[in-house]
């Protein structure tokens, strides 16, 4: 016997566009029972509790801090795709070169919706995070058809009191997603001798001037001090450089892991 969890996942899997096939070899579950799955996986589905923006008194998400972390993962590297029968599937695509926020991510989307199931699907070198439920559009406003730099992205005012209130997750989450810590080095001339020295700086970088925006300002909420680089005329990247805006950076964010 299959769990409910083994199951949505494999119809998750199937609901991809994927062969019956490929998703048997990748479970080692038989097509048979895929296929009977997909016929009833809803009557068998756990019934979690209702989502806290549906409600006649909308109030926030649960645990606000692992929303504000997963708001962060959304606008970078996240969307919402319409699944089956009014399910949503909230996925979030990351480098599996970094499992710790592989792992965070899970962990969010799961204190988000402690009710409703969560899968890794493994891809080349990346591993799409993902959970079903009837309410992430609600959750997430800022779902919508296209991409996310071609269309406005405005946080609801419930959603700006939650970042406003955990702005390091939000910063984090950003960063985890869109984002990196680097050492950038340089030379001098010290007694005549050339030197070299190294330096950290973080960068976050993303095409949507709404996106770059809304982290500029959580940056503002800390006291970090950012500037704006530009490819071209176009700026994309914010770079956060001066020793004390990282050493701020380093003990709420950190490299990635």
């Amino acid at each position: 016997m299959y769990d409910i969890s083994t199951r949505e996942r494999a119809v998750a899997l199937a609901a991809q566009g994927r062969s019956l096939s490929s998703v048997s070899r990748e479970t080692g579950i038989s097509r048979y029972a895929i296929r009977s799955w997909q016929a009833r996986i809803e009557p068998v589905r756990r019934v979690g509790k209702p989502c806290p923006r549906c409600q006649k008194a909308p109030g926030s998400p649960e645990n606000p801090a692992a929303y504000a972390y997963l708001l962060g993962l959304y606008l970078g590297d996240g969307c919402i795709n319409a699944h089956r029968r009014g399910v949503y599937a909230m996925r979030v695509v990351l480098d599996n070169a970094w499992p710790g926020i592989i792992d965070a991510c899970e962990a969010a989307l799961r204190a988000v919706r402690p009710d409703n199931s969560v899968f890794r699907v493994r891809k080349r070198g990346c591993a799409a995070v993902t959970s079903t439920s009837k309410h992430w559009p609600c959750l997430f406003p800022q779902h919508g058809p296209g991409k996310k730099h071609e269309r406005p992205i405005v946080l609801e005012p419930w959603q700006q009191a939650i970042v406003d209130g955990h702005p390091w997750e939000f910063i984090r989450g950003l960063i985890h997603s869109d984002g990196c810590r680097i050492t950038n080095w340089t030379t001098r001339l010290v007694g005549g001798e050339r030197k070299r020295y190294e330096y950290p700086r973080y960068f976050f970088s993303n095409k949507s001037d709404d996106i770059r925006k809304l982290f500029t300002d959580a940056l503002d909420l800390v006291g970090a001090e950012w500037t704006t680089l530009a490819r071209g005329s176009d700026p994309f990247s914010i770079s956060i450089a001066r020793k004390a805006s990282v050493a701020l950076m380093d003990t709420h964010v950190g490299p990635k892991h």
